[in-house]
């Protein structure tokens, strides 16, 4: 499947950080869809060793980003970004899928 995920170097900046500080160098990190927050999916994102048979890897200034294949559907042409806010910093996820999504950008629905 062609993926057509952009990842900013804000994203790649701060994932490179969490895997040294971590101790995770060889780590993958995982962008998932999970069902569930306040508007139907919500976004997961974690450290992995391993790397499943359904995942597409996405690579990006040597930062290996692990999508499964139902995640990748639903994330499909999104900006994967990095940043501060009033409320924290966090991973942001601008999804043209979205039909709408919650106050806080964790979750939304297709």
């Amino acid at each position: 499947m062609k993926n057509d995920i952009n990842i900013t170097k804000n994203a790649t900046e701060q994932i490179k950080i969490l895997l040294d500080k971590e101790n995770k160098l060889n780590s993958y990190f995982r962008i998932k869809v999970n069902g569930g927050g306040c508007a139907g999916f919500q976004y997961d994102f974690s450290f992995v060793n391993d790397k499943n048979k359904d995942d597409s890897i996405l690579i990006k200034d040597n930062v290996k980003v692990l999508i499964d294949e139902t995640s990748l559907n639903l994330i499909q042409g999104s900006t994967i970004d990095f940043v501060n806010e009033l409320i924290g910093a966090s991973f942001k996820i601008t999804n043209p899928q979205a039909s709408s999504s919650c106050g806080c950008g964790n979750s939304f629905s297709v």
